[in-house]
């Protein structure tokens, strides 16, 4: 029996606009308007708009409220101030990653946490499982639309529609205020780009005001729908991972490189065993690399050393718009994770040559 979709609030409007849908994370959901390249450079050059009401988003509440994102969280949440934000993994029991997602510090006993929309059920009952204080839980991700206006126009637009001044506001920090007439909106310095922009979260009984508003406030800067396809080459030419492909239950973060975002100044679930990890060292690492021969990497595709020795695999690849070459992610052991080593995709039982490099790909505008 196969699984009934869930619908976001804009789904009708993704319709009328031509959206080419298609499932993703349990729900319906517009992969692309016009062209994944054409959405990509608006994205990078302009403004464009992306729904992604499909993430779920969690309200903690109360005076053990940090002390439980501190248990189930690597990064340390204790330096969060009001209006902060920070990016974060749930370590499983296991070694592996239960989902990344970020923190939202309301106040002192109030957080949002913004997770991954395949995950949102996992995520719920993983916390709750150790939910032992009584804190106050409330799953709120059906109630939110999420609209992320990304781009160097971005701000531009939206200032048009708020009071707050949005160049002033640091990344990884959000206000709550008036948007568009619409109170109670969260307006948030993140994104999925690296081109600039915001996150705006507002209720979904005003979703297809706030869409139109938006979209009448940009119209100077050719602003456009943007959907998942684009999503994905724009995050891939920062190097920002992807639940379920670069990380997952079975990855470790400290070889995905998320050693950054785990703190040992804490205890943590699995937190011993990932610093004994760390003392050790990671035996394979995910790497970023260019093609140097003509290819596409794709998922699941065949790394491997000179002499055609499997090495490892394909996490995430794709053609660079930017870049005009294949790019990718992948784990290799740490021999061949250095910059400027030579390895080798398996494309087709031919090997193409690559390169290991720095991330990021591309350089963000923000």
């Amino acid at each position: 029996m196969t699984e009934e979709l869930q619908s976001v609030p804009l789904e009708a409007v993704h319709q009328r606009l031509g959206a080419k849908m298609v499932p993703f994370a349990g729900f319906l959901m517009p992969v692309r308007y016009s062209s994944d390249i054409e959405e990509h450079n608006t994205v990078r050059q302009g403004v464009g708009v992306f729904d992604v009401s499909h993430m779920g988003e969690f309200v903690l509440r109360g005076p053990k409220a940090l002390e439980l994102i501190q248990r189930v969280s690597a990064n340390d949440a204790s330096v969060l101030f009001d209006g902060k934000i920070q990016y974060s993994y749930l370590p499983n029991a296991d070694g592996g990653v239960v989902d990344d997602l970020l923190v939202y510090r309301l106040n002192q006993e109030e957080y949002y946490l913004v997770v991954n929309a395949s995950n949102i059920e996992k995520d719920w009952n993983w916390i709750c499982a150790h939910n032992t204080d009584g804190v106050e839980m409330e799953n709120i991700s059906a109630e939110l639309c999420l609209l992320a206006v990304q781009g160097p126009q971005a701000t531009q637009t939206l200032q048009k529609l708020t009071d707050i001044d949005l160049s002033a506001m640091d990344y990884y920090t959000f206000c709550r205020g008036t948007m568009a007439g619409i109170d109670d909106v969260i307006i948030s310095a993140t994104g999925y780009t690296g081109a600039g922009g915001f996150e705006i979260y507002v209720g979904s009984h005003h979703a297809e005001q706030m869409w139109n508003v938006i979209f009448e406030a940009g119209a100077d800067f050719g602003i456009k729908p943007i959907g998942l396809g684009a999503r994905d080459t724009l995050r891939l030419e920062m190097g920002y991972c992807l639940y379920g492909n670069d990380i997952d239950d079975t990855t470790s973060p400290l070889e995905a490189g998320l050693g950054w975002v785990t703190k040992f100044s804490k205890e943590f679930v699995n937190s011993e065993a990932l610093k004994i990890q760390k003392a050790a060292g990671p035996a394979r690492k995910l790497v970023a690399f260019e093609m140097i021969d003509r290819g596409i990497p794709r998922g699941h595709y065949d790394l491997c050393a000179a002499d055609g020795a499997l090495i490892g695999s394909v996490t995430s690849g794709t053609q660079s718009p930017v870049l005009g070459k294949g790019i990718g992610l992948g784990y290799v052991p740490t021999l061949y994770s250095k910059a400027g080593t030579e390895i080798f995709v398996k494309v087709r039982d031919r090997l193409l040559k690559a390169v290991v490099v720095k991330l990021p790909f591309v350089k963000p505008t923000v």
